[in-house]
């Protein structure tokens, strides 16, 4: 309880939260690296998901060979990447090690997302005469569209999480927020910190849920099916109906 209540002042003390090793720079930071990393790791690896998954062909030896690495412990590459030639490379070593982090998720979802797609979608299509392009991102993208963003969430979150050991590697973020405690030896800022990664990481996932559902293809499609099992017009309110239904009633 001494730790939380230490961790509670030391957030709500506005000088900490100033200058260029206040709070509110070490999240841009944060964010700035973590959005980065997300980005980079997107361009990679879901590409090559969509394409493998669309022709059927390696994605399995891919999705196992990033699966293996998930079994390198971030950290052990972040340092190895430090003491090489590019540790001298500012964030790039924090960088690298964190889209290596991400694509795992990324690939794998991305790929099973494809490959699950309901294949007599995907044969109707292919026999209505769409080319390859247009197969893929008209039919089996927005079916693979949940499981794809399963990933990205995924990827996100641990991308926030992780890119704490930026610090270890000199780099900024809220990580060095804690490491400036365990250098202080406060305990109180090293809790405050975690709690302020745990705070973003939660945020993140509430950003991403509400990024699934505005950009979901499928949206309309089911929000129409649930309308119709329900015996009402999309977009008809419920009370609507009702007082309608009164209305009628009372003129009989």
């Amino acid at each position: 309880m001494d730790a939380l209540t230490g961790a509670w002042q030391w957030l709500t003390t506005a000088a900490n939260w100033a200058g260029d090793k206040g709070v509110w720079h070490r999240l841009a930071e944060h964010v700035q690296i973590s959005a980065v990393c997300l980005a980079l790791s997107c361009l990679i690896a879901l590409p090559v998901a969509l394409w493998l998954g669309h022709i059927g062909k390696g994605g399995a030896l891919a999705v196992n060979l990033s699966n293996i690495g998930r079994a390198v412990p971030t950290f052990a590459v972040l340092v190895l990447l430090t003491l090489g030639p590019l540790g001298s490379q500012g964030e790039w070593p924090t960088v690298i090690a964190l889209v290596l982090f991400a694509i795992p998720p990324l690939l794998t979802n991305a790929y099973l997302g494809i490959r699950e797609a309901d294949r007599d979608a995907v044969e109707a299509a292919r026999g209505m005469g769409m080319s390859g392009p247009q197969l893929l991102f008209r039919v089996e993208l927005p079916l693979a569209y949940p499981l794809l963003m399963t990933g990205v969430r995924s990827a996100a979150v641990q991308i926030v999480a992780t890119a704490t050991l930026a610090a270890m590697a000199g780099g900024g973020g809220l990580g060095r927020v804690i490491t400036a405690g365990f250098g202080n030896y406060d305990t109180a800022q090293v809790v405050a910190g975690a709690v302020l990664v745990a705070a973003l990481a939660l945020a993140v996932e509430g950003v991403m849920v509400a990024v699934d559902r505005l950009c979901d293809p499928a949206r309309g499609r089911r929000r129409a099916a649930r309308a119709a099992r329900s015996g009402r017009a999309p977009g008809e309110r419920r009370g609507a109906r009702d007082d309608d239904a009164v209305a009628i009633g009372g003129a009989a």
